[in-house]
């Protein structure tokens, strides 16, 4: 919607205004090759990955207790009796079905953490966007759903390293 209204309004300019359009200093940003590249973004990743580390530790731990605990009941299966064997099996079935559970939560807090951090990215990049062009005078800074950016009009790697300092 946001983008229909800004391709609308600078056509109006470009139609109804031909004086003031050559006036209007435009630039664009690629906001995913700023999400990938800033130096928030690695941080982030880094700071995800080591507060999930323990986490993904555990579940590795209770894959490996399960594959053993199948490995023995494979191998020791026909000299067990049957009611310790019915015992590993449900014991088997209850890990497993612990795991699923554990598998799903760390999943939903990673995605919500990711997203947490993705967010307050998002919200510095839009901030230092908006000083780059109130800094250098830009009437309008497109991202998304422009077709085509000559390296005139990019300002992303300016945003970059503006992020970068």
């Amino acid at each position: 919607m946001l983008k229909k209204i800004v391709i609308v309004v600078w056509a109006l300019l470009v139609v109804q205004v031909p004086g003031y359009a050559a006036s209007v200093k435009i630039a664009y940003v690629n906001t995913v090759k700023v999400i990938e590249d800033a130096p928030q973004s690695k941080a982030a990743l880094k700071k995800l990955e080591a507060e999930f580390k323990p986490r993904d530790k555990e579940l590795v731990d209770l894959q490996n207790q399960i594959k053993a605990s199948e490995d023995k009941l494979e191998k020791d299966a026909l000299v067990m009796k049957a009611s310790e064997r019915r015992d590993i099996e449900r014991e088997l079935l209850t890990m497993k079905r612990n795991l699923r559970r554990a598998t799903q939560e760390f999943r939903e807090d990673y995605n919500l953490r990711r997203n947490e951090e993705l967010a307050s990215l998002q919200k510095l990049i839009a901030k230092v966007i908006t000083e780059i062009a109130k800094a250098e005078n830009y009437d309008l800074v497109v991202h998304e759903g422009a077709m085509y950016a000559s390296s005139k009009v990019d300002i992303t790697d300016k945003v970059l390293r503006k992020l970068g300092k």
